[in-house]
């Protein structure tokens, strides 16, 4: 299942500009700091190319971060700020769409073992689950030390959790007539 087409709801979204960027800075630091620990690296999310979900009222509601290397985008961030309205679902997909767009052939993310409902979410819109990566305490903590031991649920905060969704290269166009048959 890799339709992550989001439901009909009462938001849109845009990429993230300039005004937007010290609004960025204050949901990261929901996380802690001015940066999140991705695979023994500090990214600054404020940095990067986003997303940000908005309600008619002007609300910002959602923000995805990403970053693109190579044929890769790793989905850095992605905060709903209102659960259970597709926030999330139609960020992830607008950062599909980004990473499509600029050639990627994997979409992935890091989160940790804890996050029970980032597993849930992600694996329900078609990651799959493609790598454990224990020693969080050894190397994420040296770098960033306000991550807690204990997380959600009261899980110790172990190991980073890989999940990744292969994006297929675009589609030739078709052909609107048949191709002629041979001897003809």
């Amino acid at each position: 299942m890799d339709d992550i087409t989001p439901a009909p709801v009462a938001f849109h979204f845009r990429p993230v500009d300039g005004a937007d960027r010290a609004w960025v800075l204050q949901t990261v630091l929901g996380w802690g700091a001015d940066f999140i620990i991705s695979r023994g690296r500090k990214v600054y999310p404020q940095e990067l190319p986003a997303f940000c979900a908005v309600s008619p009222d002007g609300e910002r509601v959602g923000l995805a971060t990403y970053e693109i290397a190579g044929d890769a985008c790793e989905l850095v961030t992605l905060d709903a700020l209102q659960q259970w309205v597709g926030v999330g679902t139609a960020l992830l997909a607008a950062v599909r769409e980004a990473a499509g767009c600029a050639g990627c052939r994997r979409l992935w993310l890091i989160t940790t073992n804890d996050n029970l409902d980032a597993l849930r979410f992600y694996q329900r819109r078609g990651m799959r689950l493609v790598a454990v990566h224990h020693g969080l305490r050894e190397t994420a903590r040296r770098l960033k030390p306000q991550i807690p031991l204990t997380g959600c649920f009261g899980i110790p905060i172990e190991d980073e959790i890989e999940l990744e969704m292969q994006l297929g290269p675009a589609e030739p166009p078709r052909s609107e007539t048949p191709p002629e048959e041979e001897g003809t």
